[in-house]
């Protein structure tokens, strides 16, 4: 082939490659208004509201204080990452979400759990809800994702204007001058919304334990690296024009290695019959079978409580999905469920773990956030995570949308709003878990005005 024929063939991909990708992705309405609000979303995996108060993260703090914040944040069920961080940015729960489970199984699509990047990375997982990156593109905005679950996907056709394939080794420092960077883009092309990932916290947790010196070393560390965000933001004169809002998705339980429980000490169960295991299983019994594993374990045992889905108990709202094994089997706070193929592989169980029910109070998590669309010094009545993303899209300046959230919970939070009666009367319901009779009390911050009294949590 001649020089000339190979730059035509050459061109030629080129433009239908540009092409199919113009394709993929919905045209951008016009450009949006300079000066829009812009978010900064950041979840520090595995932080329980006390750890702000036990460990003292100066950064967190500082923010909390001139800021607002909920006294915590109630889980959805499952009280796994992957579950909780999808309903934070789409304010459904997992039954109407379909991402139930850090490890699922689907008729068409096959399995997933964390590891497998294909799956991780397939929108159809993901587009039974619309996440906050896909509705910005909608309406014109941009948006950028630092690792949050689902942005390696393209959903409903749309990808964030920015992302990153997960790297769980990226320093904190790197997170946060990637952050800066997009911020020190031409108007045009700022984000709106950002996310920030921080993994080390839950990582260390796992490993060695919550409230040990490696977890309590993980914060300080994590802390350090938003006081150079805020130090960055200070110097671009945008840290009194930028929303931040800080979540978790869940907290941590200390677990008791030593005595696992076993699934099937009652009856023989097949290595593909274990959808999950550990705190929350999942268990899908053969063809044939199901009349079989139902009756040995369906009922309460020493350690967990097995249901049919459609049993399980309503305040979790779970169990109607097609993804949701036949049986689920929630294990007691501190206790790990496994069985004999799961053992045969070998490998240690972590001291630290979650996924428990989410009206533990070990499983609260964190809402707080500052900025110029954010009330100073108030702390909300205990809040649900489906309440975060209706909060999210008001600080955006973007009309409500329908889902499981309710706005009135964290309208107290948005300056210069009143929070109706309702929002401390839904809270005050069974979806906020009682207090530690072992609790003391904690105050809040000098200053603040409190709904109710707090409490510590685990």
């Amino acid at each position: 082939m001649s020089l000339r024929h190979r730059l035509h063939a050459t061109l030629t991909a080129l433009f239908l490659s540009a092409s199919t990708l113009l394709a993929a992705e919905p045209d951008r309405p016009e450009a949006p208004t300079p000066n829009a609000p812009r978010v900064i979303l950041i979840s520090i995996d595995g932080l329980h509201p006390d750890d702000l108060v036990r460990h003292a993260p100066p950064t967190l703090q500082r923010w909390q204080a001139t800021g607002a914040r909920a006294q915590w944040m109630t889980p959805v069920y499952p009280t796994l990452t992957f579950p909780n961080h999808y309903t934070l940015v789409t304010g459904r729960v997992p039954d109407r979400h379909g991402v139930v489970h850090n490890r699922m199984r689907d008729a068409e699509l096959g399995p997933f759990r964390l590891s497998l990047r294909a799956a991780v990375s397939d929108g159809r997982w993901w587009d039974e809800a619309e996440p906050l990156w896909v509705t910005l593109r909608r309406q014109g905005l941009r948006s950028a994702t630092l690792f949050w679950p689902g942005s390696e996907a393209r959903i409903h056709g749309i990808r964030p204007d920015d992302w990153l394939p997960y790297a769980g080794d990226m320093p904190h420092e790197e997170r946060v001058r990637r952050v800066l960077r997009w911020l020190d883009r031409p108007e045009a092309r700022r984000p709106h919304l950002m996310t920030l990932y921080f993994s080390a916290l839950d990582e260390a947790g796992h490993r060695e334990g919550p409230d040990s010196p490696e977890a309590i070393a993980a914060l300080a560390d994590i802390d350090r690296a938003l006081a150079r965000l805020e130090a960055g933001l200070r110097r671009r004169g945008l840290f009194d024009a930028v929303d931040v809002v800080v979540v978790s998705d869940h907290g941590m339980a200390r677990v008791d290695v030593a005595n696992p429980r076993r699934l099937d000490e009652r009856v023989v169960l097949h290595d593909d019959e274990v959808v999950s295991s550990g705190e929350a299983a999942g268990i899908a019994p053969r063809p044939g079978r199901e009349a079989e594993v139902e009756a040995a374990l369906l009922g309460r045992h020493e350690g967990y409580q097995c249901w049919r889905k459609a049993d399980l108990p309503p305040a979790w709202r779970y169990g109607t999905h097609r993804r949701v094994p036949p049986i689920v089997c929630q294990a007691d706070e501190g206790v790990y469920l496994t069985h004999a193929a799961r053992q045969a592989r070998g490998g240690t169980f972590s001291p630290g773990a979650h996924g428990y029910a989410p009206e533990l109070p070990s499983m609260r998590a964190v809402f707080l956030a500052r900025g110029p669309r954010v009330a100073e010094g108030v702390v909300l009545p205990p809040i649900e995570a489906t309440d975060v993303h209706p909060f999210l899209l008001a600080l955006l300046g973007l009309p409500p949308m329908a889902g499981d959230g309710n706005p009135a919970a964290t309208a107290a939070a948005r300056r210069g709003v009143s929070a109706p009666a309702s929002a401390a009367g839904r809270n005050a319901g069974p979806s906020a878990s009682p207090p530690s009779p072992a609790g003391a009390p904690r105050p809040g911050p000098s200053g603040t005005r409190t709904a109710s009294p707090e409490t510590r949590g685990r």
